[in-house]
């Protein structure tokens, strides 16, 4: 590549980085004061954009209609946002933190559906800015004039970011809250309308970053979910709270992208590598290398210490001889099943088996163990495309595929447990899912080991396992007894030592208790279960994709241990049951079923914050305390 050509790709890098730095500089406004992990942030962008079509569309394509749409939509978006914090959000803080989360996700599916509805599925191309559409000649080569003033605006929003909170009282406020939200709520902060004034800000800037993006980019529906996972690894990146972090990681990001799409490809030592081909991970491999290296971000703080009792997390209740009579009772009704039904009813069943499995797995360790996996579907995927690879290129039997295939996850997991445990918090979920995302660009990349994109096919039980009923019981048998399995170790020393750890990981070391040690182990046996539900999965299924251990099957995975309860033990369980039979029902009969779903998971969410069977246990205790 020529040296007037990196240039103009460096400059490209630096239009890009000015727009995803006001989606990420919103995102990083909102975890800094109300430490809400808001995964509709990026459908407030998308919803930037469509606004944005749609009003100068009805304003007209001058300079005044076209800049006043933008701010018009920013601004409906900004009040969206607050609408939402009020009407959703400020019920959940009392809540477990990560129930935040859930009723973002729900929200995402809502705002998808309404965009849907509103604008229907075709991306929808808007103008070019009125006085900037055409381009100017640098170094010899044509260079858009809206790119140019992306480059120049970008740093004039972090100006006045930057004077806004700290050359006004609410800024003040803002970075209190930020710095330690316990001592400013003790100091008499109002922080209900601060968290709205913080959310709106921050809504109001990713709808901006949408709108401002239209001459460059069509409004469309994929967008969302690009643009949140970019914009949280520019802020875990800068650290999580920091707006001057949001934009040096933003421009970091954007140029290394940037520049992996001008080389193309390099030849080292003979060996030609394609750079263009890392461009769906290598923001991902930044974030890991800079978590591993400086696990506060690079210009991210410690979090302010925790206040109060070691014990900050409820007790997991053992389970009664009552609770556990009846679990074998619903084994026993599962097993006669086949006996009073078939077909598709066999099929949901044998999938809500696998996700409970795979569900309880991550509860191993989210939950007793407290480290928060958001790439937890790696493992799962690891396990699938191991069972498939031994059959279909090891020529191995199917049932050593199926004992076997566990490993790959539990060596997925080990590897990238190892660099996992020595975060928490926020930090580490955002490094599980670089870590997911490396191993999905690997797979989806592969295309002479894995099938690339086209997956794996043919990939069906044995002989004596071809029967719809003869699968189903070994899904419900390995399933119950891995179930089982887990379960007994929370009850282990084991498993004890691992709770400990996590309500106090100093007292826990004080007493001799390797805590990094006991964590990685824990991680490890989550994967390898994991990995014998992503097995099982894929001699149902009898085909594996890529999609197996994608970001959104993580995110699934999330939803049903939190909709069950994280701090119960059948919880998971009845979150996978739950969440299965939503989505397989409700995508067969309802035309909008992803907002129909997001509906219910944030009826669930604001009716019982601490999950379904959570819910359950507490008026059972409170039924026998009146008795």
């Amino acid at each position: 590549m020529s040296a007037s050509a990196a240039f103009l790709q460096l400059l490209n890098g630096l239009a890009s980085a000015n727009s995803l730095f006001l989606v990420a500089a919103g995102l990083s406004l909102i975890f800094g004061v109300t430490r809400t992990i808001n995964f509709a942030h990026g459908s407030l962008y998308m919803l930037g954009m469509y606004c944005a079509v749609t009003l100068i569309a009805r304003l007209g394509g001058g300079a005044l209609g076209f800049w006043a749409s933008v701010l018009l939509a920013a601004a409906f978006v900004g009040v969206a946002g607050a609408a939402i914090e009020i009407l959703v959000l400020r019920r959940t803080y009392a809540a477990p933190d990560l129930m935040q989360l859930l009723a973002t996700f729900a929200l995402v599916l809502i705002i998808g559906d309404f965009a849907l509805w509103a604008w229907g599925p075709e991306d929808i191309l808007g103008p070019r800015a009125p006085g900037l559409a055409g381009a100017v000649t640098i170094l010899g080569r044509e260079f858009p004039q809206y790119d140019l003033f992306l480059i120049a605006f970008g740093p004039l929003v972090l100006l006045a970011l930057w004077l806004l909170l700290t050359r006004t009282r609410w800024g003040t406020l803002v970075r209190a809250a930020t710095e330690d939200r316990e001592m400013a709520g003790a100091l008499g902060v109002n922080h209900k309308w601060l968290f709205t004034g913080v959310f709106a800000l921050g809504a109001f800037l990713a709808g901006f970053g949408g709108a401002i993006e239209i001459p460059r980019e069509p409004a469309s529906l994929s967008v969302a979910l690009s643009v949140i996972a970019d914009a949280f690894v520019v802020v875990v990146v800068g650290g999580l709270g920091s707006i001057p972090g949001a934009f040096l990681a933003a421009l970091l990001i954007s140029e290394i992208k940037a520049l992996c799409i001008g080389f193309g490809q390099v030849t080292v030592f003979g060996t030609v590598f394609s750079l263009s081909k890392l461009t769906l991970v290598i923001e991902f491999l930044v974030m890991a290398v800079v978590l591993v290296l400086r696990p506060w971000g690079l210009l991210g703080r410690a979090a302010a210490p925790a206040r109060g009792p070691a014990v900050l997390e409820p007790r997991l209740p053992v389970p009664s001889r009552r609770a556990l009579y009846a679990l074998a009772a619903l084994v026993a009704a599962l097993a006669l099943v086949p006996t009073l039904s078939t077909g598709y009813t066999l099929v949901l069943l044998t999938d809500i088996l696998v996700f409970a499995l795979f569900a309880v797995s991550l509860h191993f360790i989210a939950g007793p163990g407290g480290l928060h996996s958001f790439g937890h579907a790696a493992y799962f995927g690891l396990g699938a495309y191991g069972a498939g690879l031994l059959l279909l290129k090891a020529h191995a039997p199917m049932e050593l595929a199926l004992l076997l295939a566990p490993f790959c996850g539990a060596l997925g997991a080990l590897l990238f447990g190892w660099f996992c445990v020595r975060l928490s918090g926020v930090y580490l979920a955002m490094l599980t899912l670089a870590f997911a995302q490396i191993a999905w660009s690997i797979v989806f990349q592969w295309d002479a080991l894995t099938g690339g994109s086209n997956g794996l096919i043919g990939v069906w039980p044995a002989r004596w396992l071809s029967s719809q009923s003869a699968y189903y019981y070994l899904t419900l048998a390995t399933c119950s007894a891995g179930i089982a399995l887990l379960w007994r170790i929370l009850y282990s020393p084991f498993g004890y030592a691992l709770r400990a750890a996590r309500d106090s990981a100093l007292r826990a070391a004080a007493i001799g208790i390797d805590v990094r040690a006991l964590q990685w182990a824990a991680f490890t046996l989550a994967g390898w279960f994991a990995g014998l539900g992503g097995a099982l999965f894929a001699f149902a299924k009898g085909s594996i994709s890529p999609e197996t251990l994608a970001v959104p099957r993580s995110v699934d995975g999330l939803v049903m241990v939190l909709l069950g309860g994280l701090h119960t033990l059948t919880g998971p369980i009845w979150g996978a049951a739950l969440f299965t039979w939503l989505e397989d029902t409700l995508a067969r009969t309802v035309n909008y079923w992803h907002a129909v779903i997001g509906a219910v998971i944030l009826a669930l969410v604001l009716a019982f914050p601490q999950g379904v069977a959570g819910f359950a246990r507490q008026r059972f205790a409170r039924r026998g305390d009146d008795a």
